[in-house]
């Protein structure tokens, strides 16, 4: 895909997401960025050159408004993504992770699915520590600070080849891609360990060194793969897991209503 494409980026208006999206504008593709807050959100929008869609991947009903608010889309970047450091519900019922990290990425993959030509899931190689339990992740009945998050972009990421076979006859690509260990926002924490997490992050890469190997994939050709940066990197046997890979699939289905 050499052409001028139409991209969408979760999250772009701040950190990875921004950067991403900012590539993206550089290479010649007209960038979408979705942001829940519109003063930043269009702040963003309007330093990079993008266009703006207000909207949040907190729940059912958001996601839905979201994939009805969204253009004409070719690529859908999942960027947006949370690390809590407490157990939340959000109003369906999910752990708010669990939602945000990996059902709703599901939802607007199977809303939008008929429009797209490509998605790129920005992922995370804590994904090898993940442990997914059907039963008690998706309500945060195993919750931990840490742990969680992994567990969820693990979920997320075994379904990946499900998508990619999914869509194999179709002409719609997938692939994941971890953009490496960055100074982000993501994770922040309050009071003595928050500072010391602030300190350690500044011996990190800047967020915008992701917006090249991420944006790389956009117009990128294959499908089902993991990259860490921008190396091809196999799958952990986790994250391989078909018989769990089916049974989230399965569940997602369900709870979200999708045919």
């Amino acid at each position: 895909m050499d052409e001028t494409l139409r991209v969408v980026v979760t999250g772009g208006n701040r950190g990875v997401g921004r950067a991403v999206a900012a590539e993206a504008v550089r290479r010649g593709h007209r960038v979408v960025i979705v942001a829940r807050r519109p003063d930043a959100g269009a702040a963003a929008a309007r330093e990079i050159g993008a266009e703006l869609v207000v909207g949040d991947l907190s729940s059912t009903r958001t996601v839905r408004e979201l994939a009805g608010a969204l253009p004409e889309v070719d690529v859908l970047v999942h960027n947006a993504g949370l690390w809590p450091d407490r157990r939340v519900l959000n109003e369906d019922g999910f752990e708010q992770a669990f939602f945000t990290n990996h059902l709703a990425p599901f939802l607007l993959n199977r809303m939008l699915e008929e429009r797209l030509r490509r998605v790129v899931q920005v992922s995370a190689g804590l994904y090898v520590t993940g442990n997914v339990d059907p039963d008690r992740t998706p309500t945060g009945k195993d919750f931990h600070a840490v742990n969680t998050y992994a567990n969820t972009k693990l979920a997320n990421l075994l379904m990946v080849p499900l998508f990619a076979e999914r869509w194999k006859d179709a002409g719609v690509t997938i692939d994941a891609v971890h953009p490496g260990v960055l100074r982000t926002d993501l994770g922040a924490r309050r009071g003595v360990l928050g500072a010391l997490l602030k300190t350690v992050k500044w011996t990190l890469k800047p967020p915008g060194k992701s917006g090249p190997p991420v944006a790389d994939l956009i117009t990128a050709d294959g499908t089902g793969r993991y990259f860490h940066v921008r190396k091809e990197t196999p799958l952990r046997a986790k994250a391989l897991d078909a018989p769990l890979a089916e049974r989230l699939w399965a569940d997602a289905e369900k709870a979200l209503d999708v045919p």
